[in-house]
């Protein structure tokens, strides 16, 4: 069975080794962690390098110019670049990984079913990172890191962060209670997206889980799966989790 590697065993980003399939990533980046679930759930060992997506270099930014993560390096294949080409890439499965069916598909169901799937993929890896997650991350971790910053977060940033983050968790609480997982009767990326972006939140200690009950419920079914691991054995240098980040039954 395999299984991601936790962040304290990742090396350096290196570029050329050719024995098994890569992911660059940040280890509080949603994004990363979206697609560091989707391997887990599909069993694809990968091996990650951590980049710090505020550095820009050059490196990197000749492995993907656009200078965003994450980016998965396939072995004895393709480059991807971004979490969209990710899973749509994953979503067909790698050549070569498994002779068996996959025990997950991140895209189940009938052809709306499929879209509904990758409507809440976009809603959360697009609108919820515009609006929250991303903005928490610069306020609270990138700012901290970066040189001649100031590592306060701005009050009035964190007030409207924290109301755009209820407005997630409402929709999120929402979908969640019409329907058995997200986006429909069976787990898909969508679950494994939305799960990403709050657990990044949880570690910084900014979801509020008692104001959305049936939200907390689905994303302690989601927590508890074995792909989650990886993610709860994650630490940032001068940053604890929540007190809970790592409780299965909070």
């Amino acid at each position: 069975m395999s299984l991601v590697r936790s962040a304290e065993e990742e090396p350096e980003l290196t570029l050329t080794d050719p024995t098994m399939h890569k992911l660059i990533h940040f280890r509080l980046c949603p994004l990363s962690r979206s697609v560091r679930l989707a391997l887990a759930e599909l069993d694809i060992e990968v091996e990650l390098a951590e980049e710090k997506p505020w550095e820009w270099r050059e490196e990197f930014l000749a492995v993907n110019p656009a200078g965003e993560l994450p980016v998965l390096q396939v072995q004895d294949g393709p480059t991807l670049c971004g979490v969209y080409a990710i899973s749509e890439y994953l979503g067909d499965g790698i050549d070569g990984e498994t002779d068996e069916e996959p025990t997950l598909s991140l895209f189940p169901g009938d052809r709306a079913a499929r879209a509904e799937a990758r409507r809440l993929v976009d809603w959360f890896n697009g609108k919820m990172q515009r609006e929250a997650t991303q903005e928490l991350l610069l306020e609270k971790v990138y700012a901290r890191l970066l040189p001649g910053a100031d590592p306060s977060p701005a009050a009035d940033v964190l007030r409207a962060i924290r109301t755009n983050l209820r407005y997630h968790l409402a929709y999120v609480n929402h979908l969640a209670h019409q329907r058995r997982w997200l986006a429909g009767e069976e787990l898909s990326f969508a679950d494994l997206a939305a799960a990403a972006h709050l657990s990044t939140v949880d570690y910084l200690g900014e979801v509020p889980w008692e104001e959305f009950p049936v939200a907390k419920v689905w994303y302690q079914r989601v927590k508890s799966r074995r792909a989650f691991r990886s993610l709860l054995a994650d630490r940032m240098p001068g940053a604890a989790p929540s007190a809970h980040y790592t409780d299965l039954d909070f």
